[in-house]
């Protein structure tokens, strides 16, 4: 098992973050690929991936030992699934902002959820980072949210599944941390890859995707979700399930970098102004909790 402090674990979901991020400039870089289609090959290659990464890493009996039996495993595992799929969907119905704004309410619904089932005591700062950083995400698309367009009501409660299902998933990690409990749910995020790719399989045909495309998807299921969604599993160890939700938003204003330095679009002022926040949140909650635990 990989040991992390607290400091390092906060450093590798930064690193998590920018991993997730290139997801909006490669998918810029496709052809033809759409909607199901970038899922399913997306959540193929994930899958495919894992299963070569989950026993270099724990070992050939990786598979052999998976908790098929236990219900953490399943709900963990499903949670994923919903996070891989939904966010896809929710584009086809609604504008990349609605998405966003309404993924932003991510750190919201894991504090109250951990505060619920698990019992956590959130301090005054990391309350006040919540509602700063999701501030700052929605001023940076407050201008373009608008939901009397055909669809986007339908969207934005499709979106809203990303959210509630990250929230429920670190909620299922931490609350078997604080348990003592040595369910693996590592390999959850395998299951979760297999569960997608069957979901957006009948909904991806007809196939349009030329060569390049899955190359680039391929990549995608690699680098931007096989090795950080484990990785982040790992952090989820160490790090509060608030905190890691926190640290997720990074996602959105590492993303808006590499569109523009990458696809050439160029953020408005209001995005940077909403970026400032998100990560004066974030680097303000750290820093308190670093000097309250010295």
């Amino acid at each position: 098992m990989l040991k992390l402090t607290h400091s390092r674990a906060v450093l590798l979901m930064v690193a998590v973050a920018f991993m997730w991020s290139i997801a909006g400039v490669v998918t810029r870089q496709l052809e033809f690929a759409r909607a199901f289609e970038v899922t399913f090959w997306r959540s193929l290659f994930t899958a495919l991936s894992l299963l070569v990464i989950l026993p270099l890493w724990r070992g050939p009996r990786v598979f052999a030992q998976m908790h098929w039996k236990s219900g953490a495993f399943w709900l963990s595992g499903v949670c994923w699934s919903v996070m891989f799929t939904a966010f896809m969907v929710a584009l086809t119905l609604t504008t990349v902002a609605n998405v966003l704004i309404t993924m932003a309410l991510g750190p919201l619904f894991t504090a109250l959820l951990a505060r619920i089932f698990i019992g956590h005591k959130l301090p005054l700062r990391t309350w006040v980072a919540i509602v700063v950083a999701g501030s700052g995400i929605a001023y940076m698309f407050g201008s373009q949210l608008n939901l009397v367009q055909s669809g986007a009501l339908l969207g934005c409660l499709v979106a809203l599944c990303v959210p509630i299902a990250g929230a429920v998933q670190w909620t299922v990690v931490q609350r078997g941390q604080a348990r003592g409990e040595q369910t693996d749910l590592v390999p959850c995020v395998l299951v979760g890859a297999v569960i997608s790719t069957v979901v957006a399989l009948p909904l991806a045909f007809p196939f349009a995707a030329t060569g390049t495309d899955v190359a680039w998807l391929g990549m995608l299921g690699l680098v931007q979700l096989a090795i950080p969604c484990t990785l982040s599993v790992v952090c989820a160890r160490v790090l509060k399930a608030p905190e890691i939700s926190l640290l997720a938003l990074l996602e959105v204003v590492f993303g808006i970098a590499l569109a523009w330095v990458g696809a050439n679009e160029a953020p408005q002022a209001s995005v940077l102004m909403g970026g400032a926040l998100v990560l004066g949140a974030l680097v303000g909650n750290e820093i308190l909790g670093f000097k309250e635990r010295a």
